[in-house]
């Protein structure tokens, strides 16, 4: 059936994610999205890993930083700041992997330092500055939590829609 979680697994684990990059603080941060992901959709209690049916591995590949848009006088005027994870989700009761998938995620910044102000649209939602009440803080690291979170919804898709037979 699709869309439908194996009826064995109710729980899940999701230790912290393996960081491979010099980036610091990601693989917390990314944990954290993935746990408020679960936690947010209901699908599977939170559990540690010795009571788990089924466990999140994750591990960040690499972090891509660079020029995303230029001006009409060909300076940089937008950078993309992109993730790139690969993601096992493990049976435990089966011994197997249900879910083994690279995921990549990314936001864009400028260099104004003021993102409610910078013209960009730093979440890709179609909205900019004051048209966005969520635009705000500082640039890079609203970049970074914007593919942050668009990897956690894609992985909880995934859970959530993938055939099992």
């Amino acid at each position: 059936m699709a869309g439908s979680i194996p009826s064995h697994i109710n729980s899940i684990s999701i230790p912290l994610v393996e960081n491979q990059t010099s980036e610091f603080g990601i693989s917390e941060n990314i944990t954290d999205y993935l746990m408020k992901e679960f936690y947010d959709s209901g699908i599977l209690s939170i559990v540690d890993q010795e009571n788990a049916h089924s466990i999140l591995k994750g591990e960040i590949t690499s972090v891509d930083e660079g020029p995303y848009t230029y001006n009409k006088l060909e300076s940089v005027s937008e950078y993309r700041y992109r993730i790139n994870i690969k993601i096992e989700w493990y049976d435990v009761k089966n011994e197997k992997n249900l879910v083994e998938k690279n995921y990549s995620g990314f936001g864009a910044y400028g260099l104004s330092g003021d993102i409610s102000t910078d013209g960009i649209d730093n979440d890709n939602d179609g909205k900019i500055d004051s048209e966005d009440d969520n635009e705000f803080g500082e640039p890079r690291s609203f970049a970074a939590n914007v593919a942050i979170n668009k990897i956690a919804e894609d992985i909880l898709n995934d859970i959530m829609t993938t055939w099992w037979g």
